[in-house]
């Protein structure tokens, strides 16, 4: 069965995502359900925290990420949402509101092997710590600072339920964007929102989110992907930066250019409107291929590309 995409229940507070999370999408989802064609699944290979999931509306989803707690985390929620709850409960409270609580919760989580426990610090951490960051070192600990909230934030119960009934036709994986993204098949739909390339090329880019990074020629790697995929009947939508970088690695895609509002940085005189760029690869068109994806597909690209 196709479905449009988009829930008539988007807006409401109860489709919300249980996590903070950096580059979220909550704020443009109007912008994203507009774009993404009908079809039977939903395909995520970067679903972080997972707005287009929560308002959209397909048959089933498959939605993936490299980071294993978040989908650790996921899978507890639709799991063992009940056990989670009253593991989670703990930490919100007025004693763990405090960086000495935090960063012993933290030093825990780095350490923590059962999944429940640590999907509850997860929580807790994501909650308590510096604007919903999620960041690691280069030896794949969790460093994000305590946030210094002013009082204790509340534990969403509602939207971990919501998420739990919206997650029934869900299937969670943990792992590489081309690994997920290799399962999809015709009918589905294929959104990628990948850590964002920098508008100034002078930047430094931000990997911190895992401890391999994202560089530049993963960022290739994706768009050869979604040229892959479209050669099958797979349409392909992917947010980024509109910046000259990424206007010639979706060239050829079809490609809607607005302004979107940052609000990461703690210099609140850095935030504001910012252009941002969804290409689109539509199945049902040839994409070509930039000179600069032609040159590595031989030698930079994995085989199954």
């Amino acid at each position: 069965m196709h479905t449009h995409p988009e829930s008539p229940n988007a807006a409401s507070s109860r489709f919300k995502p249980p996590v903070k999370w950096t580059g979220g999408k909550s704020r443009i989802i109007h912008q994203i359900l507009s774009r993404l064609p009908p079809g039977r699944r939903l395909v995520e290979p970067f679903v972080g925290g997972a707005s287009v999931f929560l308002a959209s509306r397909y048959d089933a989803y498959l939605l993936g990420d490299s980071n294993r707690h978040l989908i650790d985390l996921y899978r507890s929620i639709v799991h063992t949402l009940d056990e989670l709850i009253a593991a989670t409960s703990r930490y919100f409270v007025e004693e763990y509101r405090s960086k000495e609580r935090y960063l012993e919760v933290r030093s825990a989580f780095n350490q923590e092997q059962d999944l429940l426990e640590r999907s509850a610090q997860f929580l807790y951490l994501n909650r308590f710590g510096f604007n919903g960051l999620c960041r690691y070192n280069r030896s794949g600990d969790f460093n994000v600072p305590y946030g210094n909230p002013t009082r204790v934030p509340r534990l969403p119960v509602e939207r971990l339920v919501a998420f739990r009934e919206k997650a029934a036709c869900a299937t969670f994986v943990a792992g590489d964007f081309i690994s997920v993204m290799q399962q999809a098949v015709p009918g589905d739909v294929v959104y990628c929102d990948p850590p964002y390339l920098d508008r100034d090329s002078a930047a430094r880019s931000f990997t911190g989110y895992g401890a391999s990074g994202f560089g530049f020629g993963r960022q290739e790697e994706l768009a050869l992907m979604a040229r892959t995929l479209t050669g099958r009947g797979v349409p392909v939508l992917i947010s980024n930066h509109d910046c000259e970088a990424a206007r010639s690695l979706y060239e050829g895609a079809q490609l809607f250019q607005f302004e979107a509002r940052r609000s990461i940085s703690a210099d609140a005189s850095r935030r504001g409107t910012v252009p941002e760029l969804l290409a689109f690869f539509d199945a049902g068109q040839e994409q070509g291929m930039p000179p600069l994806l032609a040159q590595c597909r031989s030698s930079d690209v994995p085989a199954c590309c």
